[in-house]
């Protein structure tokens, strides 16, 4: 039985508080954050573990992000109310489980079968429940798109060009960018025929895997 106690929200309270000193300025965010048991996520041997502002593995050479990192992300989305949201690496699912405290339709595509259906089943456990796929999330959902925001989880050697195609106008991407030990956030925003691009750097991601990511 999942439980969520007292000294639990005591420390995701605490970790709120880090992230707004961490420059965090979206109070929606950072009520997402105070929210989601993270803890849920975590094996027992590392739940001391689940409120530090640090990356864990979850197994398949995957982790659950770092809560800034989820939370910046998040943030540069510039999220509205019912959004269509395409997740690229849904890994532990508690990004998606952010992005759906903030009100939103979330896709969420996950390249390796192990984590996808682990995830498929524990999500609606919690409560959330995205819509789930399994695949090359390189490509994009085009089935299912347009899409007003999409959010890539994992470092990618480029902006893959379907999920450009896939952004409605005066949408969102967000994807760090660079080799496989080290990348930059970049924040695109389609306007007018144009990309706008956004630049932030000291971001370190899983790498993207797929047509237009890293051969595994």
């Amino acid at each position: 039985m999942l439980e969520d106690n007292y000294k639990q929200r005591g420390l995701r309270n605490k970790l709120v508080k880090i992230l707004e000193k961490k420059g965090i300025q979206d109070q929606r965010v950072l009520a997402a954050v105070g929210k989601v048991p993270r803890h849920f996520f975590f094996e027992t041997a590392l739940l001391d573990h689940a409120y530090q502002d640090k990356a864990f593995p979850i197994g398949e050479g995957q982790t659950i992000s770092q809560p800034y990192t989820v939370a910046f992300q998040t943030e540069k989305l510039e999220l509205q109310p019912g959004d269509k949201v395409l997740e690229i690496g849904t890994g532990s699912g508690y990004q998606a489980c952010i992005l759906m405290e903030m009100g939103v339709r979330v896709y969420t595509i996950e390249y390796n079968r192990v984590l996808f259906e682990r995830t498929r089943e524990f999500l609606p456990l919690m409560g959330y429940k995205p819509y789930f796929f399994h695949g090359d999330g390189s490509k994009g959902l085009p089935a299912k798109a347009p899409f007003n925001k999409i959010i890539v989880t994992a470092g990618a050697p480029i902006v893959p060009n379907a999920l450009v195609d896939q952004l409605v106008e005066g949408g969102i991407l967000v994807i760090p960018v660079g080799d496989r030990e080290k990348q930059y956030m970049l924040q695109i925003r389609k306007k007018e025929g144009k990309l706008i691009k956004t630049e932030f750097k000291g971001f370190a991601f899983v790498p993207l895997l797929g047509e237009q990511g890293w051969k595994s």
